[in-house]
């Protein structure tokens, strides 16, 4: 049980820095930040788009991610926070 919610917890950071390095914007979110968008973002996919395509910790990746690019482009305009470079 434990070692699920922290396999799950690692995915989501990975997914929401994969989000960030995507749409530029990694360098302003932490590691907290990193966990909610890819955990949103995961469920935000998997919602939209459905649950195909590879899958670690009951996330499939692929929607997932995209999903979690969705999330931190909607935040971010909401928020007014600006890519860098």
């Amino acid at each position: 049980m434990i070692w699920s919610l922290i396999v799950g917890a690692i995915i989501g950071a990975i997914i929401g820095a994969i989000a960030g390095a995507i749409t530029n914007r990694g360098e302003s979110m932490g590691w907290i930040s990193n966990i909610i968008a890819g955990l949103v973002g995961s469920a935000i996919g998997q919602w939209l788009l459905g649950d195909w395509g590879p899958s670690l910790a009951g996330m499939a990746l692929i929607p997932s991610i995209i999903g979690a690019v969705i999330l931190v482009l909607v935040v971010s305009y909401l928020f007014g926070i600006r890519s860098r470079g």
